[in-house]
Parts: structure tokens; sequence; C-alpha cells
């Protein structure tokens, strides 16, 4: 019997550990999946609960729920892979061979390697909400908070949902404004970038939105430390933010165990083609999601996008055809911009957010660089649809291809 080994039970790892099952013989093919940790998080909806939204109890469920029959999860902590011999080593010395690997150990905040991030005030007036440890405290931070300004910064690019931040923003503004304290809170924004977002028009689009709500942006920022005692937020050209509250979008960096194995770049995240999701360094091992380097977002969508892609490649290998699958860049993301709208993006590699509908040309109904209603309630009915349809890889009506269908070019 043949044996496929997936390092990571997160969304891409779930999904592929369902993919993999429904195509595969269970007659001549093991598939085990590999994870420490027993709780899988709906991470897109720590978002919410600073706010009050979400709770604790809409973003958990067992991993153990999404793993199908005929899979096996192991729960056990990795040391390394060992690449040259087919091989998984646990920590406690366990040695798992495999034919093919799926890595999809995903990213990890590191708010460590950032000076001064990590002192006294860390979830007293310096908060991430990347964490559900993090979203939960400053959920009950701004419950009695009566005003100051706020600082919302991002650290360093990449970082996982990088629309996050700004969606926190605007969701703040609503929250504040509803409260009845809006005029008492200043919110600004820090950002690497040199703009609101990475592309001209999505930029355009969401600079406007900061701007009509009253939100200032300091682009170009990069976070040389933080001074807890002076509470600055200090950039390494000198400029100096001060705060009453800090959240932070602490560095990403992929998981120690990538650097280990030797299948690392310098911050932990697997070379790996962009198209058909290989591994550079060896035929038989994949990367799906945010374990990648390649340039496309770390978000669930990619993932799922993506995951088509590498089961079509994998069935290529495993049969021995050349590879035949492309993966290019698609990702989709719902922006909250608070009071119950929402806008949409849809681009990859080549091709920038554009206006538009989605996912069908007129009808949509959702608004591609809109501000709409239909918008934000597509973004609550994602929960629904994680947990029911993506990671049990059941279909959904829209391509992992991006379509210029319905969107405008000029």
């Amino acid at each position: 019997m043949k044996k496929i080994i997936i390092v990571g039970a997160g969304t891409a790892g779930t999904l592929m550990a369902n993919k993999l099952r429904k195509v595969l013989s269970v007659k001549d093919w093991s598939i085990t999946i590999i994870d420490k940790y027993k709780i899988h998080y709906y991470q897109p909806g720590f978002l919410f609960i600073p706010f009050g939204t979400y709770s604790e109890k809409d973003v958990i469920k067992q991993k153990s729920q999404f793993i199908p029959s005929g899979v096996e999860l192991l729960y056990a902590d990795v040391d390394r892979i060992d690449g040259q011999n087919n091989q998984v080593i646990l920590v406690d010395g366990k040695i798992l061979d495999y034919d093919y690997l799926v890595i999809a150990t995903g990213t990890q905040t590191r708010p460590d390697e950032t000076p001064g991030l990590l002192g006294d005030n860390w979830y007293k007036n310096i908060f991430d909400f990347y964490t559900i440890e993090g979203a939960l405290a400053l959920h009950k931070f701004f419950e009695s908070w009566t005003g100051g300004t706020l600082v919302v910064s991002i650290t360093e690019i990449p970082f996982k949902c990088p629309v996050a931040p700004l969606e926190f923003v605007f969701l703040a503004d609503a929250y504040f404004t509803k409260r009845g304290i809006r005029d008492k809170v200043k919110i600004i924004y820090t950002t690497p970038m040199s703009g609101a977002f990475t592309k001209p028009k999505a930029t355009a689009f969401l600079g406007n939105l900061l701007k009509e709500k009253n939100i200032e942006l300091v682009p170009d920022f990069y976070i040389e430390e933080v001074d807890n005692e002076n509470k600055i937020v200090r950039s390494y050209d000198g400029r100096e933010v001060a705060y009453d509250c800090l959240t932070v979008i602490p560095m990403n960096m992929g998981d120690e165990v990538i650097a280990r194995s030797g299948l690392g770049d310098d911050m932990n995240y697997v070379a790996t083609d962009k198209n058909t999701l290989r591994s550079i360094a060896f035929e038989n091992i994949f990367v799906l999601g945010d374990a990648t380097n390649i340039p496309a977002s770390k978000a669930g969508s990619v993932a799922h996008f993506a995951g088509e892609t590498l089961i079509g490649n994998m069935l290529d290998a495993i049969n021995g055809r050349p590879l035949s699958h492309s993966f290019d860049g698609h990702a989709n993301c719902y922006i909250e911009t608070g009071f119950e709208k929402a806008s949409l993006i849809d681009f990859n590699y080549e091709t920038e957010p554009l206006s538009g509908t989605y996912p069908v040309p007129v009808i949509g109904p959702f608004s591609l660089l809109g501000n709409t209603r239909i918008n934000h309630l597509g973004k609550l009915a994602f929960k629904t649809i994680y947990w029911e349809f993506l990671l049990k890889d059941r279909k959904l009506p829209v391509s992992d291809k991006m379509s210029m269908a319905g969107k405008n070019r000029d």
C-alpha cells in the first residue's frame, strides 16, 4: 500500500484530505493527516469578536469533524521532514514513511519578532486580533474603553487575510459610532504599503473609504519597535505614531518545522512552484495554503482555488504523467466596510481587482469594488459555507480560475 501524509490539519490540509480520499482507492492508498492541535478555528471570524458580533463558540469546532472516513487523523508534533528519505519524523522520535507528502503547515503570528511588542502592556493596551486570545482580550478592552487614539499597525508583509486590517478599522468606525463615542476616538492606520492596498484600483477605492470615515492613513510605515513606556510605534525612518490602544498585525512566518527541515526561505515559507504547487526541492512534495511562498494572498479562498490545481497535479504525478494543471493565483475576498455593508475583490497573479459583478455578469449578485449590503450578507454567509462546503470539499458554484466575465476593464 502506498502512503500519503498531509502535515497540517488547518484549512488547506483538511481540504486536501477530503479531496484525496474521494479519488484514491482505500485499498491502494493510506492517507494520514498530522496536527498537534485538536481545535479548528474559523479564523475569518476573529475579526468580528472584538466588536461583539461573534463569540468564541462561533469560531471553534473539533478538527475531527471534518476529516473523512478512511483518513487517519494523528495528533502529534512534527519535528522535521526528511525529503531525501521520504520521512516525517515526529518529536517523540517516531518515523513515518511516505510516497507523497502535502505540506499545509500554514503561517503563524510572531509578535516576538517586533521589539517591544510583547512587553508589559501586551493584552492590556496592545493587542492582536489574529489569535483567539487577542480577539477576546480586545473585545473586553473595547467594552469599557471611553476613547483615545486607536492605532492599527501592520508590521510586515506578507500576512494572512490581507484585507482584515482594513476591515478592522472600518468596523471600529461603525462600532464606536454606534456607541456614541466616535468623536472621542481617533483612528490611525499604518501600513508598510504605499497605499491602502497593493493594487491601484483597489487602493483608490479603499483609500477613499478611509477618508470618508475619517481614518488617517500612514503609508510606507515599517515598524522598528514599540515603545511601551511612551506608547509610541516607531518606524525605521524615525517617524513616530502615538497610541492609547494599539492593535497590531504581527509579523507572519511559516512553521518552524519548515526551517528545521531545510525547506523554507528566511520567513519559513516553502519554496513552491507558483503554477504547479509542487515543491521546488522534491518532486513528491506538494504545498498548499499559507505555507507556500507563491505570490498570492494568504487567504482561505486561495487554498480553495489552488486545491483544484493541486489534486489534478497529484493525480498526474501518481499516474506518471507530466503535471498538466496550472494555478493562476486566483483569490477573492469580502471586505467588511461597516454599517452592514461590504465590498468584494476578485483577482489573480496577472489581473488586479476590478469593478463589476460576481460571480455572474450583470446579475451578480455581488458587486466588485462596490459597497453594498448584499456583499455584507455574503461575508456573513461564508461562515456556513466554510464549515459545510469548503472544508468538506463540497461543490461551490464558483470557478477556481479567475474569469474576466462581469469585470470592467477600463
